[in-house]
């Protein structure tokens, strides 16, 4: 028994001085990893039924924050297979349906309670804009790049219709009753040499699926935001009102955009009319959300680039518009606030409002808010929460608060300091840079690409206007714009600060844009097939490099430019030269109506009644079944 303890001792000691031996000797242990923190990019939220909490989708992050608002306080978050971009509330206050967006994009069916993951349904390529109708029945997806609207069965859990629309919708709003879907597409379609390119509102029938269109006046474009009034009378969507027809000479007054909110008519599924959110001498640029409080008494609409929110008296404005349809030559009073406080305004004939700065004078609020880069609305009785995205914050709006109270805000978490690309891209999107905030580069160039219009820039003379570019690539593929005037998008971008912002900047802010637009990524084609090239694009593929017809001459792999200027005779009666910079063709899909002058709205017209690249070799010859295949691997790139 003795021996036994004394050696039990002995073991004890040489396990004790073993143990000081390693920790003498070894290496000390490697601390543990930070944490990787990523930016926030809060785009989109929604706030419970009993105004508890607020889920808020962090677009970088990749995640739902959720955060109690009694204080103010993240509480949780929920991770998500893919960038989400937008999500909607359930009926039951316990489920949030929240779009990620990819190629193959996903629905995640979240317990907002739990914080997990119910289930996931198949999406399209870049779903966006969740919205329930009345019932909690069917889920409505935006799917930005099929340019469809899907229709979720909820409690089947699966897809049951497919609804085109016209170009890359991005936000959907359902009326009280369940019939009608109002779906926002971003850009207009078609050709833009002419005097009247605008984008559409897609009006669907919720029962049999059949669409109207209703289009918005001349230069609408960039679309973001839909909502349906309580009531259900009203469609309001937000969007930039381009002066494309006019020389880019000035920017007073909204000479070159303005920043616009569209009034429909729900029943009618008619335009009502077009009102300016900007004032006289300052801009309000890049209206994004827009949503209605439940009462229906006030209108508010976030501004992305001027870092705003604008609350709008409804009830006011809709006198406002009623006297505006009537022709009227003399003052009128009309009243608006709840004070029954008048204001004598002169009221002009219903065409003159889309152009009429003062418009909103006596019903609107202009709030500065204190992040950067406002996105998504959400509504919670008397008070407005904001998505700053780029600051990865929420603006808390109380409704009932004067003027100049300081605007509360709440953290959604550490961010890492901003790269330079990252700068670039709050530059790239913030109209403070521009004289007046009446744009941003993004006003023209919505995601870096786009806007669908042809402009006519001083930068190779007046009257001869050229169809917007898209900047992906564009420093990988000099010179820049389409008659290859300036030498490298460095160069353009410079010259976009002064000629088109109007504005003297310091060297970092183009170096940061540069970074920015030089770090764009393309996005995979909605042509391709699992990845890769369907049949078709496999046999267009051939056909594109065979020498006899000649596209890869001046479309080379793997840019798909020579970066080059040729005469492909496609110089206009406004031209002064006929040699043309060749575009790259990667993400052309996404970059319609096509050639310097917007005069084709699809490729296949430009190959079949164009014959474009007769002129470096046989695409005259091709068949239409070879045209179709050529088409098909172009849109693949």
């Amino acid at each position: 028994m003795k021996r036994g303890f004394a050696a039990v001792i002995a073991l004890s000691v040489v396990s004790a001085s073993l143990i000081i031996f390693l920790r003498q000797t070894s290496p000390d242990p490697a601390p543990a990893a930070e944490p990787v923190v990523s930016y926030r990019g809060p785009l989109a939220a929604v706030v419970s039924r009993d105004g508890k909490r607020l889920y808020v989708a962090n677009a970088d992050a990749g995640e739902i924050a959720v955060v109690s608002l009694e204080d103010d306080r993240r509480i949780n978050s929920i991770c998500l297979p893919d960038r989400p971009t937008g999500l909607v509330r359930g009926d039951d206050d316990e489920t949030l349906y929240v779009t990620c967006a990819a190629p193959r994009s996903t629905v995640v069916v979240v317990d907002a309670r739990l914080g997990t993951t119910r289930r996931t349904l198949p999406g399209g390529h870049t779903s966006t804009g969740p919205a329930l109708s009345p019932d909690g029945r069917r889920l409505y997806v935006c799917n930005r790049f099929d340019n469809d609207l899907a229709v979720i069965d909820v409690q089947a859990a699966k897809e049951v219709r497919r609804i085109p629309v016209r170009r890359e919708p991005v936000a959907a709003a359902v009326t009280p009753d369940g019939k009608s879907v109002f779906v926002a597409n971003h850009l207009p379609a078609g050709r833009s040499d002419t005097d009247d390119t605008a984008a559409v509102v897609s009006a669907i029938d919720a029962e049999t699926g059949e669409t109207a269109e209703i289009r918005l006046p001349a230069g609408s474009s960039s679309l973001r935001g839909v909502c349906v009034s309580p009531n259900g009378a009203r469609v309001y969507v937000t969007h930039v009102l381009a002066r494309y027809n006019m020389p880019t000479t000035q920017l007073d007054r909204g000479w070159m955009n303005t920043n616009a909110l569209s009034v429909l008519d729900a029943h009618a599924k008619t335009w009502i009319n077009t009102v300016l959110l900007d004032e006289v001498d300052s801009g309000a640029a890049n209206p994004w959300a827009v949503a209605c409080t439940p009462d229906g008494r006030w209108l508010c609409v976030s501004h992305a680039g001027s870092h705003e929110l604008s609350v709008i008296d409804t009830r006011a404005l809709q006198a406002r518009l009623a006297a505006a349809a009537r022709t009227a030559d003399e003052p009128k009073t009309i009243e608006v606030g709840k004070q029954d406080k008048s204001i004598a305004y002169h009221v002009g004939s219903r065409p003159d409002v889309p152009d009429d700065l003062s418009f909103l004078v006596g019903l609107r609020r202009r709030i500065a808010l204190p992040g950067q880069g406002p996105r998504g609305i959400a509504v919670g009785g008397s008070k407005v929460y904001v998505t700053e995205y780029y600051s990865g914050t929420v603006a808390v709006v109380d409704l009932g608060q004067s003027d100049g109270e300081p605007i509360r805000q709440i953290s959604l978490g550490p961010q890492p300091p901003a790269s330079p690309d990252r700068c670039g891209e709050m530059l790239f999107h913030d109209a403070r840079l521009c004289f007046q905030h009446w744009q941003s580069c993004a006003s023209c160039h919505p995601d870096a690409r786009a806007d669908g219009f042809n402009w006519d820039l001083m930068n190779d003379g007046l009257g001869n206007p050229k169809n917007t570019r898209s900047m992906l690539l564009a420093h990988r593929t000099p010179p820049s714009m389409s008659l290859g005037v300036r030498d490298s998008a460095e160069v353009a971008v410079r010259s976009g600060i002064q000629h088109i912002l109007f504005a003297a900047r310091p060297e970092s802010d183009a170096a940061a844009i540069d970074a920015y637009l030089g770090s764009l990524p393309p996005v995979p084609s909605p042509h391709l097939r699992n990845g890769g090239l369907s049949q078709a694009a496999q046999r267009g593929k051939a056909l594109f490099l065979d020498a006899s017809v000649g596209c890869a001459s001046c479309h080379p792999a793997p840019l798909y430019t020579d970066r080059r200027r040729h005469d492909v005779g496609s110089a206009g009666p406004y031209d002064r030269r006929s040699e043309f910079d060749t575009p790259t063709l990667i993400e052309c899909w996404r970059t319609a109506p096509y050639m310097h002058d917007g005069s084709f709205a699809t490729i296949k017209e430009l190959l079949r009644q164009a014959r474009h690249g007769s002129t470096a070799g046989a695409v005259e010859t091709l068949t239409p079944d070879q045209i179709d295949d050529l088409v098909a691997f172009v849109l693949s790139l």
